[in-house]
C-alpha cells in the first residue's frame, strides 16, 4: 500500500503516534483551513496524519469538521486508504474495557432521526461501506471488532441509545460515520480504529470519564496503530470497500 492517511480529531489522540514515527509537520498545506498535516515513511509506504485542527483554542471535533477535513485530505493527498483513528465510548454490558482498541466492522449515525419512508430512513442511518480487509487485519493483530455509531454530541441521550441498541451498535464516537460518508462518495476505502475512553452504561459523567482516560486510551491507540501501519505497509493489499 503506497499511501496511508490517518484522519484524527484531537492532537492528544494523535501525538503519541506522531512522536513514535518521528513524523514532521507540513505547515500551510491546507491553508486557510485549520487542518494540520504530518508526514513520514514506514517500510516504504507514505504515511500521512491529518488533524481536524483547532478553533477558539480547542480541538475541532464532530461531524462537520470531520467531513470537510476528509474531503480536503482525499482531494489534496490522494491516499490509497483512509484510517480514522480516535477514542470512543463503549458499553460495559458488551464487555468493553477502558483503553481497549477495536477495529470497526460497520458504521452508521445514531442521531439523524428522519421520519418517513425507508429511503429517507436508510440515508439518515448511513451504514456506509468499510475497507474489505478490516476483518483480516483485526484477526491478524488480535483486535476486537465492533459496530461504530456516530453522533454530534458527547453525551448519550435515551433516544440515541435506543437507536444504537436497535441496530447493534457497540462503539459511540463523533466522527467516523461523517468520514465514511465522504469516503462513500469518493470511493476511497476506510478503516476504523477506536480506543475506549468511557463506558456509556458505567454510571459516570461522560466528560469526566473521558478526560481521565484520554491519555491511556491514546497510548493504547499508538500501540495498535504501530502494528496496523506495519501490517498495511508490508502487505500486498487490494483496497476495496465492503458493506458489513
Amino acid at each position: 500500500m503506497n499511501h496511508i492517511c490517518y484522519i484524527i480529531a484531537m492532537q492528544a489522540e494523535a501525538q503519541p503516534f506522531i512522536q513514535e514515527f518521528q513524523m514532521e509537520e507540513v505547515t500551510g498545506f491546507f491553508s486557510p483551513y485549520p487542518f494540520r498535516l504530518y508526514q513520514g515513511e514506514v517500510d516504504g509506504s507514505r504515511l500521512s496524519v491529518v488533524l481536524l485542527g483547532q478553533q477558539h483554542g480547542t480541538d475541532l471535533v464532530g461531524c462537520e469538521a470531520a467531513s470537510i477535513t476528509a474531503m480536503a485530505a482525499i482531494q489534496g493527498l490522494a491516499p490509497d486508504l483512509i484510517v480514522n483513528s480516535g477514542t470512543c465510548g463503549a458499553f460495559k454490558a458488551d464487555g468493553a474495557a477502558i483503553a481497549e482498541v477495536y477495529v470497526g466492522n460497520a458504521v452508521m449515525f445514531h442521531d439523524r432521526r428522519v421520519p418517513g419512508d425507508d429511503e429517507w430512513g436508510t440515508q439518515a442511518l448511513g451504514n456506509y461501506p468499510l475497507w474489505s480487509g478490516s476483518a483480516k487485519l483485526a484477526e491478524a493483530l488480535g483486535l476486537r471488532m465492533g459496530k461504530v455509531t456516530t453522533g454530534s454530541s458527547l453525551d448519550l441521550q435515551p433516544v440515541d441509545e435506543e437507536i444504537i441498541r436497535q441496530h447493534g451498535g457497540q462503539l459511540k464516537d463523533m466522527e467516523a460515520a461523517a468520514i465514511a460518508f465522504v469516503c462513500s462518495l469518493t470511493g476511497v476505502p476506510l478503516l476504523l480504529v477506536k480506543s475506549v475512553t468511557d463506558l456509556c452504561d458505567g454510571g459516570e459523567k461522560t466528560y469526566d470519564e473521558f478526560r481521565r482516560n484520554l491519555s491511556a486510551a491514546s497510548h493504547a491507540l499508538r500501540d495498535a496503530n504501530l502494528s496496523i501501519v506495519r501490517y498495511l505497509s508490508r502487505s500486498k493489499l487490494i483496497c476495496r470497500t465492503s458493506r458489513s
